[in-house]
């Protein structure tokens, strides 16, 4: 009986959690600092990372900027900064880093994950459980990459085959262990990088294909 009552006490909590969070979410808050392509400060301090893309790196800790990261946050950067927005979350809403995860709209009903995508400074980047936004998000990297604006100017093609994942949606290089480990029904092959970006897979962060 007393474990009963603890576990509807805990669920209780947590579904109080869940409902302040989503209430907090629904205000206005403005934007103070942007980091990169992809991530922001809000006037209370909460660093928000956008779910469902990723911009290229700037420079930090040493480490040179990918190609197109200066540009990814100079964009963001006037899209929001010292700007309200409002966010909306998903079922997961903190990541590794304990940042809040967020679609981000601006006050004119700007999308601005979407915004980032359309013009090439970021792609697509599948995370379970947050998939709200992904079938958007996705056409409108066709769209970029059929336009070649953005990061998809210039853009390199290499030969495969390449490894992908069908349940993470990450690719991999043919050497990978992580390639290598994926089961036979997740597994698809990949001819290009192109192809792979097209199909909404994103790069293995350990062998960078």
């Amino acid at each position: 009986m007393n474990r009963r009552i603890l576990y509807i006490g805990m669920s209780l909590c947590l579904a109080l959690a869940l409902l302040y969070d989503t209430i907090w979410a629904s205000e206005w808050k403005r934007v103070t600092w942007v980091d990169d392509g992809d991530t922001v400060v809000l006037s209370d301090g909460i660093r928000v990372r956008y779910i469902g893309i990723n911009a290229p790196e700037v420079a930090h800790e040493g480490r040179p900027a990918e190609r197109f990261g200066p540009e990814a946050r100079a964009f963001n950067r006037k899209l929001v900064s010292q700007k309200k927005v409002r966010l909306e979350l998903d079922r997961e809403q903190h990541d590794q880093y304990d940042r809040l995860l967020a679609y981000v709209f601006l006050e004119d009903g700007t999308f601005v994950n979407a915004e980032l995508v359309r013009g090439g400074y970021a792609c697509c980047l599948f995370r379970r459980p947050n998939t709200k936004y992904d079938e958007q998000l996705l056409g409108l990297q066709k769209e970029a990459m059929k336009k070649r604006v953005g990061l998809w100017k210039g853009f390199v093609d290499q030969e495969g085959p390449y490894v992908g994942n069908r349940h993470s949606r990450r690719f991999h290089g043919a050497s990978c262990p992580f390639g290598k480990n994926i089961s036979p029904k997740n597994r698809i092959f990949l001819k290009t990088r192109y192809d792979a970006f097209w199909q909404g897979f994103s790069p293995c962060k350990r062998c960078k294909p």
